[in-house]
C-alpha cells in the first residue's frame, strides 16, 4: 500500500479522540500493520496518536481545506461512520451520517445520528440505536431524540426567539416515527414588547385533530399578571370570557365565625356564603323563582 493510502486509511479509521502523532515518511509507514479487526483496516502503534492541524479556513470557494477528516459514502446506501468499542471489540458507540436507510422501503433518512447500544438484557440486546439524530438538507433542521430522556442538571433549559416571533413548547401526537401533529402548546406570544412589561405573553393553544390551532383557552398577561380564560386581554386578575363559574362541592360554615379566608364563597342548599373578613361569614338566602 502506498504511503498515501495508508495516511488516507489511517484519517478515516482513527477519526475522533485521536490526537497527537503527526504523519510522515517512511518509519510510520514501515510501523502500520493490518488491524485483526475482522473487517479489515490498518492498524496504528499501540498507544500512539494522530496530530492534525491547520491553518486553513472553512471556505466552499477553497475547497473546505480546515476539514482535516473527510468521510465520504460512494453507494447511496452506505453508512461512513466512527464507533467505539469496548475492551472486547463490541461497538458500544458511534457517529453515523448517511441518506438511504438500509431497508429501501423505509423513507430517506438524510441525517446524522448518535448512536448506542440497547440494554444487554433487552429484546435488542448490544445492537447500536439512533438516540439523536440531526437532519441535513432542511433549512430548520426537525432534530429528533428516540428512546431517550433529557435532563438539565443545574442549568437552565431556554426557548428564546426574536422580536414577533412566537417561542413554542409542543406536545404532539406521532405517527409513523418521524410524522408528528400537535395536540397541545404553551407559548410565549409574538405581542410587541413596548415597554413597561408590555408582550411576550404566555398562553396555551389547543389543536385540532388535524393540527390547526383552535384557540388560546388561557393567558397570562406578563404586563399584569392577569390571567384570562377564553380571552387573551384579561382586565382583571382573573377575567372570564363565558357565562358561568361551576363549584362542584357544596360547603356549610358552622357559624358566622368559622375559619376562612377573604373572598373565599361557598354555597348550598339554601345559601350562599361569601367570607369578607378572616373568619368572618355573611350569607345571602337563595329561593326558586
Amino acid at each position: 500500500m502506498k504511503l498515501k493510502g495508508v495516511i488516507v486509511s489511517l484519517l478515516v479509521g482513527a477519526a475522533l479522540g485521536i490526537s497527537a502523532m503527526v504523519l510522515g515518511g517512511s518509519e510510520m509507514a514501515a510501523s502500520l500493520k493490518e488491524s485483526p479487526s475482522p473487517e479489515g483496516s490498518m492498524e496504528i502503534p499501540h498507544n500512539e496518536r494522530l496530530h492534525l492541524s491547520t491553518d486553513k479556513q472553512w471556505i466552499a470557494a477553497e475547497g473546505h481545506l480546515s476539514d482535516l477528516i473527510r468521510l465520504q459514502w460512494t453507494k447511496e446506501r452506505a453508512k461512513p461512520a466512527i464507533s467505539w468499542l469496548d475492551e472486547n471489540g463490541q461497538n458500544k458507540t458511534a457517529i453515523v451520517s448517511h441518506g438511504k436507510a438500509n431497508n429501501p422501503e423505509q423513507h430517506d433518512h438524510n441525517h446524522m445520528s448518535f448512536e448506542t447500544t440497547m440494554s444487554p438484557d433487552g429484546q435488542y440486546r448490544d445492537q447500536l440505536f439512533t438516540r439523536l439524530e440531526i437532519p441535513y438538507d432542511q433549512d430548520v433542521a426537525e432534530i429528533r431524540t428516540h428512546s431517550s430522556n433529557f435532563n438539565v442538571m443545574d442549568g437552565i433549559l431556554r426557548i428564546s426567539g426574536t422580536e414577533g416571533v412566537p417561542r413554542d413548547l409542543t406536545w404532539a401526537k406521532s405517527v409513523d416515527g418521524n410524522v408528528t401533529t400537535p395536540r397541545w402548546a404553551i407559548r410565549a406570544d409574538a405581542s410587541e414588547e413596548s415597554g413597561g412589561n408590555a408582550g411576550s405573553n404566555l398562553q396555551m393553544i389547543r389543536y385540532s385533530d388535524d393540527g390547526e390551532a383552535l384557540d388560546s383557552p388561557f393567558t397570562i398577561m406578563r404586563s399584569s399578571g392577569n390571567i384570562g380564560i377564553g380571552n387573551a386581554d384579561p382586565q382583571a386578575r382573573l377575567d372570564i370570557s363565558d357565562d358561568s363559574i361551576r363549584i362542584r362541592e357544596s360547603k356549610t360554615p358552622e357559624s358566622s365565625s368559622s375559619s376562612g379566608q377573604v373572598g373565599e364563597i361557598a354555597w348550598d342548599n339554601g345559601y350562599v356564603y361569601i367570607c369578607v373578613a378572616p373568619n368572618t361569614w355573611k350569607r345571602a338566602a337563595l329561593s326558586s323563582w
